[in-house]
């Protein structure tokens, strides 16, 4: 992973409304962030094997709640920024700012959080796993297949979490609970959403990213 101290941070002011000129520098590293997003879930060959718009309904679904834990787990406590796409380095307010509101404030208290729990890579992509096979997404046909999908990512991940021994307690309830909080951001987000269309111009939003937001 890169080196946080290394990325640049990105400058916003303190305030209430988007700050234009963040939400573009924003938007430059949204595309490759939902790229990476995709090429992940096209690595589960369980996940390729879902009709089409069933892939379709799970990505835009799960998409900014693997964002966000992308860039929780790149939390840094003396900085205290974020690593958005490995390669931003932003403060809570910069982010807020930045067009994301109140959103901002769940994904560094969940950085906060996260930091005790000392994820690997193997730990990251079973959580990113979990949430991409979420069978309650509205509109679903493989609704068991999905399902049972997700139960097999379940158990794979318990009992790596066994095999580690992690030294905080109740590790696997609590990490649980991350589980309901991505959901939470990416409810959030979706409100959050309407604001920003209201807010920025049009021509700010890349292809991608009203594509993967827009109902």
């Amino acid at each position: 992973p890169e080196d946080i101290g290394q990325a640049p941070i990105v400058n916003a002011p303190e305030g209430g409304k988007v700050d234009l000129e963040a939400f573009s520098q924003f938007t430059k590293i949204i595309t490759p962030a939902i790229t990476r997003v995709v090429d992940f879930a096209k690595k589960l060959p369980m996940f390729c094997e879902l009709p089409c718009e069933d892939q379709i309904i799970l990505l835009k679904g799960c998409c900014m709640e693997i964002m966000s834990l992308r860039a929780a787990v790149r939390y840094d406590p003396e900085s205290e920024t974020l690593t958005l796409n490995g390669e931003m380095a932003v403060t809570r307010g910069q982010l807020k700012n930045g067009g994301l509101g109140v959103v901002s404030d769940a994904i560094f208290d969940l950085g906060v959080s996260l930091s005790s729990f000392n994820l690997d890579d193997t730990e990251v992509a079973l959580l990113q796993a979990v949430l991409l096979m979420s069978s309650d997404r509205p509109g679903l046909v493989c609704v068991e297949r999905i399902e049972k999908c997700q139960e097999g990512f379940l158990l794979a991940f318990e009992h790596y979490i066994n095999y580690r021994k992690h030294h905080v307690a109740h590790f696997w309830p609590k990490l649980l609970m991350k589980v309901t909080d991505l959901r939470m951001i990416g409810a959030c987000h979706a409100s959050r959403f309407l604001h920003m269309k209201v807010e920025c111009p049009t021509e700010l939003f890349p292809p991608l990213f009203l594509e993967v937001f827009e109902d």
